[in-house]
């Protein structure tokens, strides 16, 4: 039935149809936005005439200037003339105004000559966007008075190793231990990025929501530096179950956040690990829910601030670039020299600092230089040595009820850590 109406039409017809339809949206908006802004009678550039006017003109010039664009850039000239005389008026006229009219006039232009020139689905979204960007007006400026200079400042951040250093380091393997460059920084983009992601959450939750909500998110980030800040907030807070509970919910989170950065770089590794990582994982975090929630003889609805910190630092990205870099060395150094045991070994150590670069490392020679099952087996260790380290820095840091807490939860964690090396390492 569509098609049978589209044949009775000819096409250059319903090209202007489509070219009036999109146009008159624009102008409709800006319309009503006049309506509601300027009451009064006082001046306003275009509507629901001028606008599908102004379109109708930008699909005219391109229709009749062919292969050619200088006609067509001609027009678009004569058209920003207009506009610009509109804008000086105004400028002269009132005290405040802006320019969004007029930008959104030349815009229209543009839509018109790409319904001309066949492209209906770039006319279309810049048509939908142009309007979107009119409407949100309001939201948008209020946007940019909330989010602080640092915070667009570290997404600045983010941006630089993603779009600008990723695409210029060499894809190539250097040295007999095939050290690649570009994957090593991929790999500390996704580190950053996933940290990131938690560090903006807690950021949009404003630390609030409750220490269960702060452990989720810091597991995300770090469990070890989430347990390090909670273990010393649990000094003043007097809430041992709350804190502890925390403490073992971020390292339950852990292991989703290990599956997640494995799954980007190794879908065998991940699929080896993803049973017995998802058990512990919701091992932890339930354990810790409950644990968290029991009574401590005061109030337990405490606030755990924020505890995730910028993990956009430059000096700290080229540092873990290096320092997996250098695992990735000492990996095949072990397994060739050492071998399973060796690979056992370094997982353990390893596990009692940032565990990410070795966790990585492994990443990338499993199913190569290593078999799958030892490399399985390291995360396993490495994760669980982790949990044993971390047992210990709660020990110290926190108050003696918290800490001893914790400690036997994590410890209880990291026994129950080892038992898929039963059967995943064969």
């Amino acid at each position: 039935m569509t098609d049978k109406l589209l044949q009775m039409f000819p096409p250059e017809g319903v090209k202007i149809v489509l070219t009036l339809f999109l146009c008159f949206l624009i102008g409709l908006e800006r319309e009503e936005h006049h309506a509601s802004a300027r009451p009064g009678g006082k001046y306003t550039f275009g509507g629901v005439r001028a606008f599908p006017l102004i379109g109708l003109i930008g699909y005219s010039m391109a229709l009749l200037s062919g292969q050619q664009l200088l006609p067509l850039t001609a027009g678009f000239a004569v058209i920003g003339a207009f506009l610009w005389l509109s804008y000086r008026y105004k400028l002269q006229t009132f005290q405040e105004t802006g320019v969004t009219t007029e930008l959104s006039g030349l815009a229209t232009y543009v839509v018109g000559a790409l319904v001309s020139r066949d492209q209906f689905w770039i006319a279309t979204t810049l048509a939908i966007l142009s309007m979107l960007l009119l409407e949100l007006k309001d939201f948008l400026e209020t946007l940019a008075t909330k989010i602080p200079g640092e915070e667009i400042f570290t997404f600045t951040k983010f941006l630089l190793l993603t779009c600008v250093i990723l695409p210029i380091v060499p894809d190539k393997d250097f040295t007999s231990f095939a050290v690649n460059p570009f994957k090593a920084w991929l790999i500390v983009v996704a580190i950053s990025g996933v940290s990131y992601g938690s560090y903006l959450l807690e950021k949009l939750t404003e630390g609030k929501g409750g220490i269960r909500l702060a452990a989720l998110l810091g597991g995300a980030y770090s469990s070890t530096f989430t347990t390090f800040v909670m273990a010393k907030r649990a000094r003043l807070a007097n809430a041992p179950h709350c804190f502890s509970g925390g403490i073992l919910l971020a390292s339950g989170v852990m292991y989703f956040r290990f599956l997640v950065l494995i799954g980007l770089f190794n879908l065998d590794l991940f699929h080896r690990l993803l049973l017995p990582f998802v058990v512990l994982g919701a091992l932890g975090m339930a354990g810790g829910w409950i644990w968290s929630g029991m009574p401590n003889g005061t109030e337990t609805d405490v606030e755990a601030g924020y505890l995730t910190r910028n993990p956009l630092e430059l000096g700290a990205a080229f540092s873990l670039a290096i320092v997996f870099a250098v695992m990735l060395v000492a990996t095949n150094y072990v397994l060739i020299h050492l071998g399973h045991v060796g690979i056992y070994g370094l997982a353990a150590l390893t596990g009692l600092a940032p565990v990410d670069p070795f966790i990585m490392g492994l990443t990338q020679t499993a199913g190569k230089t290593t078999t799958l099952g030892l490399a399985s087996a390291g995360v396993v260790i490495a994760a669980a040595s982790n949990n044993f380290a971390k047992a210990f820095i709660a020990l110290v840091m926190a108050d003696r009820k918290t800490g001893w807490q914790s400690l036997a939860l994590l410890l209880g964690l990291t026994a129950l850590g080892l038992v898929p090396l039963l059967w995943i390492a064969r």
